[in-house]
């Protein structure tokens, strides 16, 4: 490796500086106790990641409030009494020289399966419409209940402070409770959360303004954004949504917010045709998609097209209509370089990076500054090592999302069998999913 690869270089931001330029992005696993509170599978699997190299973690989705829970089995930071568990985790990571960010969340209406706390409960949201893709059903929050969640918010930052963590960040993408303010497809309120640009961002704005009177300005906060929403990718008669230039003027309100970084994505919901990038397996949706079936009044329709071999073309055209557009690693590079060029705080972008010449490239070419990345991670634990020793992994990430899709009931772990075929097959795969829980808590 060249000692000036900038890679490699460290990352300084106001309140904190990271080894390298490569984050472990959110992705979520079902291995917490049910009632929100970590475990030891959860600092193993972070453990992998800090092992293999990468400067900083941001963790999962971490509800700030049960009601804002996606699924079940989620470490949560709704209560004091979570802070020993994220101080156990974050030691854990501390020990490879390795930052952890919390990413503090609320899923809106966005709640792929409500449990049995939320069971009935209707989603709060910016509005009281059915999401698209799952027909999640919503209610528009109150004045009271925006300003609730936005203390709730302050506490989890509050906590992750306590425990020894290295900073937060608002999960301001992917269809998720601010996204569903922020954008204008989504938002349909009269009031003074709704209508324009600045409208829109005061949901976000004024929680950042309360994390900030909760935890000070040297503590680390950063945003993830849509670079756009595009959110009739799918749908074609559905509002896009954001523009870029609109995403930009909510990018620049968040910096003099107080945001100390932003994170760059792209796409209103999740999933969405464009991220997470490469493909649809739907013989997994087929065996997994049942257990969220229930969630929305479409849910079942959406199984029936992965059930019958016979009509998954009828998905697969509308899903991959605008994917073509797109390529699979930094998917989102173009959006983020407009984004970062309007901006003086440091930039992240996810999408899919896995190739050392493309990270090199985005980043000296002043794409953004860091890149994030999940998949490519969990099929290679060890890619940043790998990528300082200048190799490349030997079996790559396919980019097949069937790790996601398996995420909805399984162990999250890499479950693309292809790349396991030289090195025992199946069982090969399983084992390697099933090591998340060894070492056990009780030797």
């Amino acid at each position: 490796m060249n000692d000036d690869d900038v890679i490699f270089k460290e990352l300084r931001f106001r309140n904190l500086t990271v080894k390298n330029r490569l984050f472990r992005s959110s992705i979520s696993g079902r291995w917490d106790n049910y009632n929100g509170h970590g475990n030891q599978a959860r600092i193993n699997w972070e453990e992998k990641f800090a092992r293999g190299g990468i400067g900083a973690i941001i963790s999962s989705f971490v509800p700030v409030h049960v009601r804002g829970r996606i699924l079940p089995n989620y470490a949560m930071i709704d209560h004091d009494d979570k802070i020993p568990f994220w101080r156990a985790l974050g030691r854990k990571v501390h020990e490879y020289d390795c930052k952890y960010i919390l990413q503090l969340s609320h899923s809106g209406r966005q709640r792929d399966v409500p449990g049995v706390e939320n069971l009935m409960n209707k989603g709060l949201s910016s509005t009281s419409r059915k999401d698209s893709f799952h027909g999640l059903l919503s209610q528009a929050m109150t004045i009271n209940e925006i300003k609730q969640t936005q203390q709730h918010f302050a506490d989890g930052a509050r906590r992750a402070r306590e425990a020894g963590l290295d900073g937060v960040e608002l999960h301001a993408s992917h269809g998720y409770l601010f996204t569903q303010f922020l954008s204008s497809a989504i938002n349909d309120r009269k009031d003074s959360y709704g209508g324009s640009v600045q409208n829109r961002a005061s949901f976000l704005l004024e929680t950042i303004a309360s994390i900030r009177r909760e935890v000070g300005n040297d503590f680390h906060l950063q945003v993830k954004i849509n670079a756009v929403d595009n959110n009739n990718a799918l749908y074609p008669w559905e509002k896009k949504g954001n523009t870029l230039a609109e995403s930009i003027a909510i990018c620049q309100l968040v910096e003099k917010a107080g945001a100390d970084a932003l994170h760059v994505s792209i796409g209103s919901t999740f999933p969405h045709p464009q991220l997470p990038s490469g493909g649809f397996p739907l013989d997994e949706a087929n065996w997994w998609y049942g257990s969220m079936a229930s969630s929305g009044v479409r849910g079942y329709l959406n199984y029936t097209l992965f059930h019958f071999k016979v009509l998954r073309p009828v998905f697969t055209a509308f899903w991959n209509r605008t994917k073509k557009d797109r390529a699979v690693e930094a998917v989102c590079a173009n959006e983020c370089l407009a984004i970062k060029n309007s901006v003086k705080i440091p930039v992240l972008n996810t999408g899919g990076y896995q190739s050392a010449d493309l990270i090199r490239k985005v980043i000296t070419e002043g794409y953004c500054d860091a890149v994030t990345m999940a998949r490519p991670l969990i099929a290679n634990h060890d890619l940043a090592h790998l990528l300082k020793q200048g190799k490349e992994p030997e079996y790559p990430c396919s980019f097949c999302n069937r790790c996601l899709i398996n995420a909805l009931a399984n162990p999250l772990g890499c479950y693309d069998e292809r790349r396991f075929e030289q090195r025992g097959g199946r069982e090969a795969m399983l084992e390697e999913v099933m090591s998340v829980f060894s070492p056990p808590p009780f030797p």
